[in-house]
């Protein structure tokens, strides 16, 4: 089983985080953030792992730490339970439909961390969750996981549906890239490691 436990406490934050890639869904989140939560636990269930977070941040000042902290943290249980990386597929990429909003995400479990965000959200706030979070969770996660992530906005007007778009395709993309294939012997690299 591919799992993971983190904990992280800074003056901002105490973030306690598991995760079993090999999951079935399951989500216990509690972000203090509801958006958040929601977006969580979307991801879990169309990536089929399983994800406990709770999280207790500076919310008198705003969500911010909140956000980018579980990114770090989801980053490194990531990273710690995908272990030697060996006979997983490494890359996978996704069009995720939402009502009227289409996302693409792409992922390279490549060792190297970088991210492509091309969206633009209609609105600054979905109820009280500042959208300009999503590119630094997702910033956050990249940074400690150290993959390649891409993910784009093809069409959308709502806010609430673009995110979500992105949440759910982000999840499946972890799921596809992670799977493990037989035919791969050691990791699927001309290098010999990722």
């Amino acid at each position: 089983m591919r799992s993971a436990e983190v904990v992280r406490k800074t003056a901002e934050t105490k973030v306690e985080l598991q995760l079993n890639i090999d999951g079935k869904g399951n989500s216990s989140i509690d972000t203090g953030v509801g958006f958040f939560n929601h977006m969580l636990t979307l991801m879990t269930k169309h990536g089929f792992m399983d994800l406990a977070v709770k999280c207790d941040g500076d919310s008198d000042v705003d969500d911010h730490h909140s956000v980018e902290d579980v990114g770090i943290v989801l980053g490194q249980a990531f990273l710690q339970a995908l272990g030697d990386k060996a006979g997983i597929r490494r890359y996978a990429s996704v069009f995720t439909p939402m009502d009227e909003s289409l996302s693409q995400v792409s992922i390279d479990i490549s060792g190297r961390p970088f991210l492509y965000f091309d969206v633009e959200i209609p609105t600054e706030k979905v109820g009280t969750f500042d959208t300009e979070l999503v590119e630094e969770f997702f910033r956050a996660f990249v940074n400690q996981s150290g993959v390649t992530l891409h993910i784009q906005l093809l069409h959308g007007k709502n806010s609430h549906h673009i995110i979500e778009s992105i949440f759910k395709g982000f999840g499946r993309v972890l799921d596809e890239a992670t799977a493990i294939d037989e035919r791969i012997k050691g990791v699927r690299s001309t290098k010999g490691m990722l």
